[in-house]
């Protein structure tokens, strides 16, 4: 009985371990947030990891696509390339804005509420969810 009673905390510390939600590949999350700035009103920007370290997504006007490394809570993105089209220009500001964002973040979370934030070194992060689409 003792011996149980010693792991008992053990099996409750691992089983909370499990309940941390993961980064998963070849599923989209929707951005929300650039930093401190929300996204323009039906705007729609994502991000896909891909499980060949190939991340892709909508831009908000373009298609975007390029590198990534990931390991454990760190991640990293190439400098994204894209498609050329031209939208507006409040649009295509938010899409370069997005772009340059993706190449600073150093790491991911998940907030209390499931919300994916990716972290570059100083400053507000790139703020999604799990897209439903």
């Amino acid at each position: 009985m003792k011996k149980i009673a010693a792991l008992l905390p053990l099996a409750l510390l691992s089983a909370c371990a499990s309940d941390q939600p993961s980064l998963q590949t070849e599923r989209t999350y929707r951005v929300e947030w650039i930093g401190e700035r929300p996204l323009i009103d039906r705007s729609y920007l994502t991000v896909t990891l891909g499980e060949d370290s190939r991340a892709y997504g909508n831009a908000g006007c373009n298609h975007w696509f390029g590198g990534y490394s990931l390991d454990d809570e760190q991640l990293s993105f190439s400098a994204p390339a894209s498609t050329m089209k031209m939208c507006a220009p409040a649009l295509m500001e938010q899409e370069q804005r997005f772009l340059k964002a993706l190449q600073s973040v150093q790491r991911w979370d998940f907030s209390a509420t499931g919300e994916l934030r990716l972290w570059p070194a100083s400053g507000k992060p790139i703020r999604l969810f799990e897209d439903q689409r």
